[in-house]
């Protein structure tokens, strides 16, 4: 620093004073006028200043006073401070080189600092890129994890795994935000429970919804992710509407036994469905014997109406015929009792009561007589049998048109987009045609039976009669002959 720099720092500092003087004095009337004691306002401030420098200032003119002196005391020290640089050139030049080496030292530091700083602003990019970078992949990471939790809750949503165990769904979770470490670990511990209860089976109770809606309490079994069942039935589950089990529409009876030996102990046979539920849902909708009449419609029942009455009367004969069958064996065992409860003892007795006395050809047309009188009782009902399974084809053919022309008419109104519009229709037809041959095929086996043992009741019947009459002749025929011999 150059001494001139004090010395108009020192004058500075006394005009200063000089100036602020005035402005204290204005702002206290009491104080002297400073026009016109500008000595005694010197001496007043100086001995103000020795009065008051161990004691606090409490006013302007104090503070002021105090600075006064203070400014005086530096200017001296400058003062004294030049005397002595501008009388030792030689340490002012030393002290001037070392203010200029300390100079070269700042500045170089100062560029130092300067290229830290930089690095440093390089460094701090670099790191909010990277952050940038890491903070995308943790979101994108964040995203699929939330998402795969999301559609593994909703496609295990009727998975039996959280039945009767202690596993649980993973959360859904929030879309907002990163997903932190608390929900990683608990997902994965829903994960790993989830993944022991599919190799597990356990046996708990559970209420359970019969088919007529009532509920009660029953023990079931569940197989992993398989099935569940409960005393032989199979059991479906309805997570949206919060309802308890239910016992499944329709379980086979196969599969109802080995479910129930199973459950149990005494098997080791368990059915389910690979289908995840479908093979079952089809069983449960394939109609029993009882909805396929019904499907028949009209013409359905009429064919099986018109069975039912064939096969009655089929019956009735065939029983007839059996016991005709029987009392006629009895009748051929003894034929010398006459009976009149089968064709042949009434033919014969006919016969018998004709006497000797007829024309071999009379007797021979009473014998045909009697017997052609017993042939449609041998014979009878086989007509009907007979038409009806001629007709039941032709109602099942009728049946057939009726569908068709009901599957064309909701053709016509509702379009060929809903097949189960179609459906009713085309069941119809398939189900007449079924039913008309379904009757008729039985009918005709049963007349055919029917009438092969009509017919060989009735060959029995004319052979046994045709024996008779011939006897009859060949006794009549010797009787003749002896007539003869005793005449001539």
């Amino acid at each position: 620093m150059k001494p001139h720099s004090f010395v108009s720092r020192g004058q500075s500092l006394l005009i200063a004073l000089m100036l602020a003087a005035p402005v204290a004095q204005a702002q206290d009337p009491a104080a002297p006028d400073a026009q016109d004691a500008p000595a005694s306002r010197s001496s007043a401030t100086q001995s103000s200043a020795t009065q008051t420098a161990s004691e606090a200032p409490n006013t302007l003119q104090q503070v002021l006073a105090r600075f006064q002196a203070d400014s005086r005391e530096a200017e001296a020290r400058d003062d004294a401070r030049l005397a002595t640089l501008v009388d030792d050139r030689q340490k002012l030049d030393a002290a001037v080189a070392d203010a200029e080496k300390r100079l070269s030292a700042a500045q170089a530091k100062r560029e130092e600092l300067e290229q830290r700083q930089r690095e440093q602003r390089q460094t701090l990019a670099d790191l909010s890129q990277q952050r940038g970078g890491d903070a995308a992949d943790i979101e994108a990471v964040s995203q699929v994890i939330k998402q795969q939790a999301g559609e593994l809750r909703d496609a295990l949503g009727d998975s039996w795994l959280t039945l009767g165990g202690a596993a649980q769904l993973p959360p859904r979770l929030d879309d907002r935000g990163l997903v932190d470490i608390a929900t990683l670990d608990r997902l994965r511990g829903d994960l790993a429970a989830l993944i022991a209860e599919s190799a597990r089976g356990v046996s708990f109770e559970a209420p359970v919804a019969a088919a007529d809606g009532d509920v009660q309490v029953r023990p079931v079994v569940r197989l992993g992710d398989s099935v569940a069942f409960s005393q032989g039935d199979l059991l479906a589950r309805d997570t949206d509407a919060k309802l308890p089990l239910e016992v499944f529409p329709h379980t086979p009876g196969d599969v109802r036994a080995a479910l129930r030996d199973f459950q149990a102990g005494r098997g080791e046979r368990f059915f389910f469905d690979p289908t995840d539920g479908e093979v079952l849902q089809a069983i449960a909708q394939q109609p029993s014997l009882w909805q396929r009449f019904q499907q028949g419609g009209y013409v359905g029942y009429v064919i099986v109406g018109l069975g039912a009455i064939g096969l009655l009367v089929a019956l009735a004969q065939y029983f007839y015929l059996l016991r005709v069958s029987s009392r006629m064996q009895r009748q051929l065992r003894d034929p010398e009792r006459l009976r009149d409860d089968n064709p042949l003892g009434r033919v014969l007795g006919r016969f018998g009561a004709l006497g000797p006395s007829h024309a071999p050809e009379a007797l021979e047309a009473r014998l045909d007589e009697a017997l052609l009188a017993e042939q449609p009782r041998l014979e009878r009902g086989q007509p009907i049998v007979k038409l009806i399974a001629a007709v039941a084809p032709l109602l099942g053919l009728l049946g057939t048109v009726t569908g068709m022309i009901i599957t064309f008419q909701s053709i016509t109104v509702f379009g060929t987009g809903d097949p189960q519009l179609m459906a009713g229709g085309i069941s119809q037809a398939l189900v007449t045609t079924v039913l008309g041959l379904i009757t008729a095929v039985p009918l005709l086996f049963v007349n055919t039976a029917l009438s092969s043992r009509s017919r060989r009741l009735v060959g029995l019947l004319e052979g046994r009669a045709s024996a008779v009459l011939a006897e009859h002749l060949e006794a009549a025929g010797q009787d003749q002959e002896s007539h003869r011999g005793v005449h001539a």
